[in-house]
């Protein structure tokens, strides 16, 4: 006897092979993944925030994220690409 007749949780489905989903453990994936959209979706708004505050306390923002994506960044990568910047900086004579 199938298992679906037993387990109406469970859905068979033949292709090339014999997949069993569980529709609880499916619902628990998605609901996951809907769960941590919310909080990336929070975490971005408390980032405008901080940003809408430094603003307002006279700081550039697009430095500001200038600065973020640095640290993000190795230094040594850092260092070769400035020096990459200025090799190009001093061929054009700025």
């Amino acid at each position: 006897m199938s298992d679906t007749s037993t387990n109406p949780d469970v859905i068979d489905t033949v292709g090339d092979a014999t997949y069993r989903v569980t529709a609880n453990e499916l619902r628990q994936f998605v609901e996951r993944i809907e769960r941590l959209d919310a909080e990336k979706k929070d975490l971005a708004e408390q980032q405008k925030e901080v940003m809408a505050e430094a603003k307002s306390r006279g700081y550039d923002t697009k430095v500001l994220r200038k600065v973020i994506a640095l640290r993000k960044r190795d230094k040594d990568d850092i260092a070769e690409e400035e020096a990459v910047m200025e090799m190009y900086k001093e061929a054009l004579g700025m």
